[in-house]
């Protein structure tokens, strides 16, 4: 049975705070589907939260990375939590590209997206948002969209260095992680030619049965799901920041016809691809 976990979405483009205590935090006691991206940094306490139906326990100078579609849940503190943020839009995000930004570390991301920092690394963040929050208060909460994009897009290239530098890849994984960790890796290989599970069940060699079962335990998600995600996120990507129409946006990804392009983006976006370029 599919669950309709409720949708959060942050009301402006970019917003960052410096000073996020469990007063905050107590507004997601209930799970809840992720709109924006937020990349948080752990400056104090000890609290649980459940990421993608993954337990963690956040410590100090722990990154905590949640992009669009994560499911997050507060689970229980464990001692006074401070947290700083920065998070943007899932409107403002569908306009970067992030199968291009992320391409290298991406599945890393989905499947590890808590990690620790150094005490130098996080003091870097921690100055870093900071700055862009006296920035923001001095732009009066409006910043130019251009200077919004290059601070996603430098934020998404810092924790992808981070995530090379630290080797998570290289950690012990048992073989359901393995699975859903290569999968996410050739369905951003392939997602543009096959969007069957069949496919990349072959590629794992393992039954389709096997791959939809493993996946939907591992993460909430059906296989067909977390390709639909990858493909809607090209697409709107494309509709936002470039001037290809829709039909060449439509090839781009390798739908049959135009019809077809805008039947599938409705069913997942709710509303065709040119009302969601309009909007």
């Amino acid at each position: 049975m599919k669950i309709d976990f409720p949708q959060v979405d942050i009301p402006q483009d970019f917003i960052v705070g410096t000073n996020i205590t469990e007063d905050v935090l107590n507004f997601y006691r209930q799970s809840c589907r992720l709109r924006a991206g937020i990349f948080a940094l752990c400056l104090e306490g000890n609290v649980e939260v459940s990421i993608n139906l993954t337990n963690y326990n956040l410590k100090k100078n722990d990154f905590i990375s949640l992009l669009p579609g994560s499911i997050i849940q507060y689970r229980e503190q464990k001692s006074n939590v401070r947290l700083s943020f920065i998070g943007f839009s899932n409107k403002f995000v569908s306009s970067v590209n992030l199968i291009k930004t992320t391409m290298d570390f991406f599945p890393v991301i989905t499947n590890s997206p808590v990690f620790p920092l150094t005490d130098s690394i996080a003091n870097l963040f921690s100055d870093y948002f900071s700055l862009l929050e006296r920035a923001s208060a001095e732009a009066n909460e409006n910043l130019d969209p251009e200077i919004i994009k290059s601070i996603l897009t430098g934020v998404l290239y810092g924790v992808g260095n981070f995530y090379r530098v630290q080797n998570i890849e290289g950690r012990a994984e048992n073989r359901s992680e393995e699975i859903c960790k290569t999968l996410v890796q050739l369905i951003m290989k392939h997602y543009v030619s096959e969007r069957q599970i069949s496919f990349y069940a072959s590629q794992l060699s393992i039954s389709p049965q096997h791959l939809s079962s493993t996946v939907k335990k591992m993460t909430g998600k059906t296989v067909s799901e977390i390709i639909a995600s990858i493909v809607i996120m090209d697409a709107k990507a494309q509709l936002k920041s470039t001037n290809q129409t829709i039909q060449e946006i439509s090839y781009s990804l390798n739908f049959p016809n135009v019809s077809f392009f805008g039947k599938y983006f409705k069913r997942h976006v709710g509303m065709s691809p040119k009302e969601y370029r309009n909007s």
